[in-house]
């Protein structure tokens, strides 16, 4: 095989990849709609106990454990990475009450504005210049988030948690010189012994949905751990193989998909919240061109994720 045959053919698995990542990330409204008898913290503590075993089995198949070691041999390491665990699993809960509460429009509307909120903390936390078009993107979005909060049902919370909480994740994970999955198996460990007194305290007061008599519905559960790292791991892969500029584009699928999912959930599509889509989707548009744009100018830039 040829550089460019094989280049060729990292371009194809990383696109594969990546529209595997965004694609699962995109139905996982479905996965909490088809367990929302399940309380939202049973859920979390669900995903957080099953990703760990299923987490060290792709750090075993990938041979990562010196990664992991090491992170947990150094203090500022591991505090730092509790910190992104505690913004990551309260993504994860308001994601589940937001599903499982008709909210799904707010939470595909909170990803899409999360690269928006990126650029934003970026000027006013670290000192960069927005280019013309990221500002013109950032003020359609923040339009968008007024219309809803005024002539909507209130300000939506679920959106600005989920895209805060992600964002500050993203921050924190970057100071972080750990890979994807190695960071994500440290943060749910040292999550897992409170995640388990949580799920033994249900079991004890017999609250809890696991092992019961829906056979369905456990076996669901159990399914929390793969769910949750199967994307990230096809995520990992892509932005190894891909451009920034093509993860870029790629990034809007999720919500995108997730909207969908919520209008065939049957979800109320108010004007406020069309009006809002439109200044979103707009902002996207806008974001998305200036991004191809800047990187047409660039060398291209891989992510080592891995």
């Amino acid at each position: 095989m040829t550089p460019a045959d094989r280049q060729a053919a990292e371009l194809r698995s990383g696109i594969f990849f990546g529209l595997a990542a965004y694609g699962l990330w995109g139905v996982f409204p479905i996965y909490f709609k088809l367990i929302e008898a399940v309380t939202p913290s049973e859920v979390l503590l669900h995903r957080i106990v099953w990703a760990v075993p299923f987490g060290a089995l792709i750090i075993t198949l990938r041979k990562q454990w010196s990664e992991v070691i090491g992170a947990f041999r150094d203090p500022r390491v591991i505090g730092w990475l509790a910190l992104s665990a505690l913004c990551i699993s309260g993504n994860w809960f308001v994601y589940i009450w937001g599903v499982v509460n008709e909210r799904i429009f707010e939470a595909s509307l909170g990803y899409y504005i999360n690269p928006l909120m990126y650029v934003a903390v970026g000027v006013l936390f670290f000192g960069e210049r927005l280019r013309r078009a990221q500002l013109v993107a950032v003020v359609l979005a923040a339009l968008g988030v007024v219309v809803l909060s005024v002539q909507g049902s209130g300000l939506p919370w679920v959106s600005l948690a989920l895209a805060g909480l992600f964002t500050a994740y993203g921050i924190i994970r970057k100071r972080v010189a750990i890979a994807a999955m190695p960071g994500l198996f440290a943060e749910t460990a040292l999550l897992f012994p409170l995640a388990s007194v949580g799920l033994l305290w249900l079991v004890l007061n017999h609250r809890t949905e696991f092992g019961g008599a829906d056979v369905t519905t456990t076996a669901l559960l159990l399914l929390s751990g793969p769910i949750t790292v199967f994307p990230l791991l096809f995520f990992a892969v892509a932005a190894r193989r891909l451009t920034l500029t093509t993860v870029g584009f790629m990034q809007f699928l999720a919500p995108t998909m997730q909207f969908g999912v919520a209008v065939y959930f049957g979800e109320p599509l108010t004007i406020p919240k069309l009006i809002c889509f439109g200044f979103i989707w707009a902002a996207v548009i806008v974001f998305s061109v200036d991004a191809l744009w800047t990187g047409r100018k660039k060398l291209p830039v891989r992510i080592a994720a891995t």
